[in-house]
């Protein structure tokens, strides 16, 4: 048995993985990464009741609890990294880069540096001697999340979920009287909570109106109040009323326009070749062949002909067996061998 630090964010998740922890006769810390506590007009920050919640939790299991402070570093390389995205046009994800830095980068270095063995988290993912492979639950597999993460990391990483759907996980809370059995789901910003990035970007990036453009027309028909606010491929938030719905085709940041289509087969709309850079590979980089490729989280798994552009694999081009809908530049693109991750890139502009 071993010495593990399990990440407690105060839901259902990983307050069951602490639970199968201890369980299996492990020494078990609970840990809580108050990595954000600002509140903002109009927007409560939740983390007081999350840490809560995580040591009621951890006092019924009988273990230790303790938080760590990532705030500064997670403001840093996960809060400005998706700001500067955003300002740039592109749509970032910044749980991606959340579990990069901080889950398994700053949260393993200090579990290991206070002596612990291992670290766990309540991620719908598992891990097989420093390789990532997709949950049995194929809704709730999370391993889109998980390409940035190192073999080295993942060989000190449990994920005890991984073999469990979620309602058997609600179920396991229920039956184990775990604090946190009946709480739902945040649906909102990875650090912030219930809160959408509209209005979480209002608060650190000044915008101004400008106009929304029939691309095949050129007739302007609406205004929005910003086009860091609109990715590719979005509908609504439009407010353009009358006829058939229009779609975000594209944007321009410089003059602040963003330009939409009715037809949903308008090509701007669609992508079968996509070029990934800032790749990371969690193994050893794979030969050009075919393999299976994930465009969003929850997206189907496309069939692919992946290829190095040099010897050095900075960019990887994807060649998709069918072309996939409002494929947004700064999203991921993460490909799988079977049920191996092996890892991914950073969607580029066409």
């Amino acid at each position: 048995m071993a010495r593990v630090f399990v990440g407690m964010s105060g839901g259902v998740d990983s307050s069951v993985a602490a639970a199968l922890l201890v369980e299996q006769g492990h020494e078990v810390t609970g840990v809580y990464m108050k990595n954000w506590s600002e509140d903002l007009p109009g927007m409560h920050c939740p983390w007081a009741e999350d840490v809560a919640d995580a040591k009621r939790v951890a006092v019924g299991l009988g273990i230790d609890f303790q938080v760590f402070d990532f705030q500064k570093e997670y403001k840093q390389n996960v809060v400005n990294y998706m700001i500067r995205e955003y300002q740039a046009g592109r749509t970032p994800n910044p749980d991606v880069m959340c579990n990069q830095e901080v889950k398994f980068k700053l949260f393993l270095e200090a579990s290991l540096a206070a002596d612990a063995e291992y670290i766990a988290t309540g991620h719908y993912a598992r891990t097989s001697e420093g390789c990532l492979l997709q949950a049995h639950d194929d809704n709730k597999d999370q391993t889109y999340f998980l390409y940035r993460v190192t073999s080295e990391a993942l060989a000190k990483t449990m994920f005890p979920l991984g073999d469990f759907t979620k309602a058997e996980v609600r179920q396991m809370a229920k039956e184990r009287g775990l604090w946190t059995a009946s709480k739902k789901e945040s649906m909102g910003i990875c650090f912030v909570g219930q809160v959408g990035i509209r209005e979480f970007l209002s608060e650190y990036v000044e915008t101004s109106p400008g106009d929304i453009i029939d691309q095949q027309t050129g007739a302007v028909v609406g205004r929005h109040d910003g086009a860091i606010f609109y990715t590719l491929g979005q509908r609504h938030g439009l407010d353009i009323g009358g006829g058939l719905p229009y779609y975000v085709v594209g944007k321009d940041m410089a003059k602040n326009e963003v330009y939409v289509s009715r037809s949903i087969d308008n090509q701007n709309l669609w992508r079968k070749e996509l070029t990934l850079a800032d790749i990371h590979w969690i193994g050893e980089p794979p030969k050009d062949g075919t393999y299976q490729v994930r465009v969003r989280h929850r997206a189907p798994l496309i069939d692919a002909e992946v290829a190095h552009m040099n010897d050095a694999s900075e960019k990887v081009t994807v060649k998709l067996a069918e072309p996939q809908r409002a494929v947004a530049p700064g999203q991921s693109a993460v490909i799988y061998d079977g049920e191996e991750c092996l890892g991914g890139g950073i969607i580029q502009a066409d």
